[in-house]
């Protein structure tokens, strides 16, 4: 009697909640006080992935308005969702969904596993454009710390076409690139593969980058030969994981191949592009190439509030280096020495420069607003009016 009565409470709750976990992309929660444990959680950081990819402050509003909706009713859910596990009850796609927005804790996750595990089992023929789970715990697993959870969940061959989209694996990727665990990276991109789910823009720089990190003949020899299997097919590659397999290559003492990358790069205007260029002209002894470069950001006049071109103190140490008794050491000399002096040498290391994390797209206008909140007239009228 006791667990009918707790199983029709949420029931209840999952109805009240379904209309709140629908509407996570309306942005209908950001008036909400945050708690403590979301505080801790919302400076979350990342290397390779931008906030537009991850959106783990969206998810992280959505779970703010579900707990703050069943306040004090959290505990009893998970002891009422675990009963249900063990009496092997049917779990409605609802009743999951709410239960991955109110986990908080590890012991959460775990019921949280037990329930996806059920829940796929029961729905392995699901109809197409189904709602996906995994990049919903995936989010979760980001927030709470779980990145081994993650790991271990995607590569279980049980769990086979649950995470069938790139983005459950680029989240748990950036997690463990994110935490240094870069064989198990490569493990998940290897399953990603195995399972036919196609690489995107930024699973490619997730690769990239962990082969970058592994620094390893197998990694160089994976990182090469995915790039020639996209371009074969035609598909770009976008210039951040280009950087990262120019750096493989120059760590693996492949100058050539270094130089045949920056070729293909369709721009290369940004810092870490000049800092690459600079690294492999010094590499490959053609110093005398990089000086014009330098040059060209000692002579570069911009507003003051507009950022000057900057080197890293690293690539500097490496043209000078190479520049050692040569001729032109006098002319690098005096060119490091006006950058250093106008603050355009960082001690930013070219690692830094790679993994820095992206900026994301950057948000259009708002559309929404286009009249006057006070008048109701259209708002290019009403700007002159007030």
């Amino acid at each position: 009697m006791v667990l009918s009565v707790g199983m029709m409470a949420l029931a209840r709750i999952a109805k009240y909640c379904r209309s709140l976990v629908r509407e996570s992309s309306k942005g209908v929660f950001c008036g909400l006080p945050q708690s403590g444990w979301l505080e801790g959680s919302v400076g979350a950081k990342r290397h390779l992935l931008s906030e537009d990819v991850i959106k783990l402050q969206n998810f992280q509003q959505r779970k703010l308005a579900v707990a703050h909706l069943v306040s004090g009713s959290k505990g009893d859910y998970f002891e009422v969702f675990s009963q249900k596990l063990q009496s092997n009850e049917l779990i409605l796609k609802d009743e999951l969904k709410l239960l991955l927005h109110l986990c908080q804790s590890a012991d959460h996750m775990v019921i949280a596993r037990d329930a996806i595990y059920r829940y796929h089992t029961e729905n392995q023929n699901f109809a197409h454009g189904e709602f996906k789970f995994g990049p919903l715990f995936m989010r979760l697993c980001y927030e709470l710390g779980q990145e081994e959870l993650a790991a271990a969940t995607l590569t279980d061959e049980s769990m086979r076409g649950f995470f069938n989209d790139s983005t459950s694996f680029n989240i748990a990727i950036d997690m463990l690139f994110t935490k240094g665990a870069y064989e198990k990276a490569l493990e998940v991109l290897r399953t990603m593969r195995n399972y036919a789910v196609p690489f995107n823009k930024d699973t490619l720089t997730l690769a990239f980058g962990t082969c970058y990190k592994l620094n390893t003949p197998e990694a160089y020899k994976i990182c090469t030969a995915l790039i020639d299997e996209r371009q074969t097919k035609g598909n770009l590659i976008p210039r951040h994981a280009f950087c990262f397999a120019i750096a493989l290559a120059l760590r693996q003492n492949d100058i050539e191949k270094s130089q045949s990358l920056y070729s293909q790069i369709m721009s290369t205007d940004s810092r870490l592009c000049q800092n690459l260029k600079v690294l492999i002209l010094a590499k490959s002894g053609a110093v005398t190439d990089a000086i014009p470069i330098l040059s060209a950001a000692t002579l570069a006049k911009s507003p003051s509030f507009v950022k000057k071109p900057e080197f890293s103190q690293e690539v500097v140490d490496v043209l000078r280096l190479q520049s050692k008794g040569q001729p032109h050491m006098r002319n690098v000399e005096q060119i490091v020495t006006k950058l250093e002096q106008a603050d355009q040498v960082t001690k930013q290391t070219l690692d830094d420069m790679l993994c820095q994390t992206p900026t994301g797209k950057r948000k259009p206008i708002e559309e929404e607003r286009r009249t006057s909140k006070r008048t109701l007239k259209p708002l290019n009228a009403a700007l002159v009016s007030e």
